[in-house]
């Protein structure tokens, strides 16, 4: 019986599948069939487009490793943030069987502002 709803499950996740396919296969072939093809190459048509403006040097330049390791940061901290809603979501239920809950976030946010600091006194943060 047990073994039997798990199928019915699965199932139905296998239909969902099936029909995402189908609708995207039927998508791609009206595209094919009914969309407009160029009647002519022009170079213009491959050329890079920035809002009208012309370009001016390489599009191929290189960025700052800083770019990235802020971008990196910023992703750790962002993350460690979002940890920290379900947390809030279950204080009060978590409250009354001790102070743990508290002393686990409290040890939490220490890290966190450790790797800040730290961070602070590296001059990682810094663009210039």
């Amino acid at each position: 019986m047990i073994e039997d709803q798990n199928l019915i499950s699965y199932f139905s996740i296998l239909l969902v599948f099936i029909v995402a396919t189908f609708i995207a296969v039927i998508i791609l072939l009206l595209n094919k069939i009914l969309g407009k093809r160029p009647r002519e190459f022009a170079p213009t048509k491959s050329d890079t487009y920035e809002c009208g403006v012309p370009y001016v040097g390489s599009a191929r330049e290189q960025f700052s490793v800083r770019y990235y390791l802020l971008a990196v940061i910023f992703l750790l901290f962002d993350v460690e943030v979002v940890l920290m809603y379900p947390w809030a979501y279950v204080y009060k239920k978590f409250l009354s069987q001790g102070l743990s809950i508290v002393l686990e976030m409290a040890i939490f946010v220490v890290i966190l502002f450790a790797g800040y600091f730290y961070l602070r006194m590296r001059k990682a943060l810094n663009w210039d």
